[in-house]
């Protein structure tokens, strides 16, 4: 099989996977974005977080809530505790490396705010953490895991969404939470300034 022909195949992937996310995860986003929106309404902000392509993806929905997505409007009140070196590596240094996210979730965050937690496996410990930090300072949670939801799933309570892509695929799972994110910042920007 050719170069190209194996780059066609990824791409038929690719598209299959987001057709199937589509239909299961059009509810869920939309719970997202109105959980979302109702924080920003109340004075709220949105702190996000995840590993590796995780991370990128947390700082890149924040960097487009604080600048712009689409259109020119007020910047948004979203922070990435991806960004940090001096706080992460103090944090890993002095406790561990799973309190990274909740030590700050603690410092940052407020009643009313959203922690965004990204995890393709749904089981990456420091996001779990950060997740039941959450919820002891009554954040609400919106997660966005793939395959069964991992340890993450177990953890959500009634007010926190999942967005769970069906698929066991890392890089499928991935291309499906940047659609997302993309989705995410679209509706938020209809709801508030469209």
């Amino acid at each position: 099989m050719s170069i190209q022909d194996q780059v066609k195949q990824l791409f038929d992937a690719s598209i299959e996977t987001k057709h199937s996310a589509k239909e299961a995860l059009a509810t869920p986003i939309a719970m997202a974005i109105e959980r979302m929106t109702e924080a920003f309404k109340a004075g709220n902000k949105i702190l996000t977080c995840g590993n590796g392509g995780s991370a990128a993806d947390a700082q890149h929905f924040s960097a487009e809530l604080v600048c712009r997505f689409e259109r020119e409007r007020p910047g948004l009140p979203a922070v990435a505790l991806t960004t940090d070196s001096s706080a992460l590596t103090a944090i890993s240094n002095d406790y561990a490396y799973d309190e990274v996210f909740a030590k700050q979730v603690n410092a940052l965050g407020q009643p009313g705010d959203i922690l965004f937690a990204i995890s393709t496996s749904g089981n990456s410990a420091n996001v779990v953490r950060a997740i039941e930090a959450a919820h002891d300072k009554g954040l609400t949670v919106v997660a966005m895991t793939g395959r069964d939801g991992g340890n993450i799933a177990r953890l959500l309570q009634d007010n926190d969404v999942e967005i769970r892509v069906p698929s066991d695929s890392t890089a499928r799972v991935q291309e499906v939470h940047l659609l997302t994110i993309h989705c995410l910042c679209h509706q938020i920007d209809e709801v508030l300034f469209g």
